[in-house]
């Protein structure tokens, strides 16, 4: 369900400071002309973290009017308060969300142990698809590879948002998960070196701006043209630096 190219939404705002519903609307209904091929809502690009719950949820909620039965729509949850994290996603069930992104824990460092124990209640409190997103440069916590494949032995953890910076680890990754774990890239410019090890698809930041093209590019290292999915990366590299 979560293969090729995802956007990772933006929250827009207006100069009041209240969610431009309107433009939320817009903004969803231009990623799905453009072909995109899933969504994540409130993720931490959606500014999840100064997010009230009020407005996480009407997110997700727009997102789920304007794409349902378009795209599956993966929408974010994720926090160092493991008991909050299950509250959200049980809402966001409820709401019809298709899957759970569940960034690691931030500030707080725990253990490969915790790490494991905390996605472990949040994939038994729901039964909605989980992808884990690992992103250490942001949350000060690598999810270890042994780690990962723990938990890729929950039935409804389903993939990893990789954004470790680590393309050793990126490799391990690749070659030691199941082969219906969904490894996709958290970072644009990376997209196509994962999908060569074995990759799956890319959550983007850069088709805020370039659905189509983001779209195109991903697509086109999954069919294994890498020459053209470099082309086009060099012709939008610009862009995708907003990572």
């Amino acid at each position: 369900m979560f293969n090729g190219c995802g956007n990772a939404l933006i929250t827009p705002f207006r100069k009041d400071l209240s969610l431009d519903e309107a433009a939320m609307r817009r903004l969803v209904e231009r990623q799905v002309q453009a072909g995109i091929d899933f969504l994540v809502p409130c993720g931490t690009t959606g500014e999840s973290p100064t997010l009230t719950r009020a407005e996480h949820l009407r997110v997700v909620e727009i997102t789920l009017e304007v794409a349902t039965g378009k795209v599956p729509v993966l929408a974010g949850a994720g926090g160092y308060n493991t008991a909050e994290v299950i509250e959200l996603a049980h809402e966001l069930q409820d709401m019809g969300a298709d899957g759970i992104l569940s960034v690691t824990p931030y500030y707080n460092k725990p253990t490969q142990e915790g790490l494991y124990l905390h996605y472990k209640a949040i994939a038994g409190a729901v039964k909605l698809p989980i992808i884990v997103y690992n992103v250490q440069g942001r949350t000060g916590v690598n999810v270890e590879t042994a780690t990962l494949k723990r938990l890729s032995e929950i039935d409804n953890i389903v993939g990893v948002k990789e954004a470790s910076g680590n393309i050793g680890q990126m490799a391990a990754v690749c070659h030691q998960m199941p082969a219906n774990f969904a490894i996709l890239s958290g970072d644009d410019a990376i997209t196509i070196p994962l999908i060569s090890l074995g990759g799956r698809g890319l959550i983007s930041v850069a088709s805020n701006e370039i659905p189509a093209e983001m779209t195109k590019l991903t697509n086109l290292a999954m069919a294994g043209d890498f020459a053209g999915a470099r082309a086009m990366q060099r012709t939008w590299l610009p862009l995708m630096e907003v990572n």
